[in-house]
């Protein structure tokens, strides 16, 4: 909980495997899903990857940096306005926003924008 980096499931169970040797990997899914349940840690699914979890209960967004693969809260203020046609009522939204982390940015700043992704 005090780390924010997004762990996927098989993460958790790497790091609860050091302090609880015995830990199956059936017991880390049950209870992510069951912390996911009660609301104490949100399910982010980005893309096809496999799914991470997010301590922070907070309205906020994800920025997913497209080189190391690096995932961090962002604070996207919204003032609750899309162009959705009549009728639809929205319940939840999740915004990803993909780029460069700081260190890759800067570790890339000689490349052009159309060489990373060559």
């Amino acid at each position: 909980m005090q780390k924010r980096d997004h762990p996927t499931a098989a993460e958790v169970f790497l790091r609860a495997k050091k302090r609880m040797p015995s830990i199956s990997l059936a017991t880390v899914y049950n209870c992510l899903e069951a912390l996911v349940g009660w609301g104490v840690v949100k399910q982010v699914n980005l893309d096809r990857a496999p799914t991470r979890y997010c301590p922070n209960l907070q309205e906020h967004s994800h920025f997913q940096c497209e080189t190391c693969g690096a995932i961090s809260d962002v604070d996207t203020s919204f003032d609750g306005r899309w162009n959705l046609p009549p009728g639809f009522v929205v319940y939840h939204a999740e915004v990803t926003l993909k780029g460069l982390c700081d260190k890759c940015s800067s570790q890339q700043s000689g490349s052009s924008r159309s060489d990373i992704h060559k």
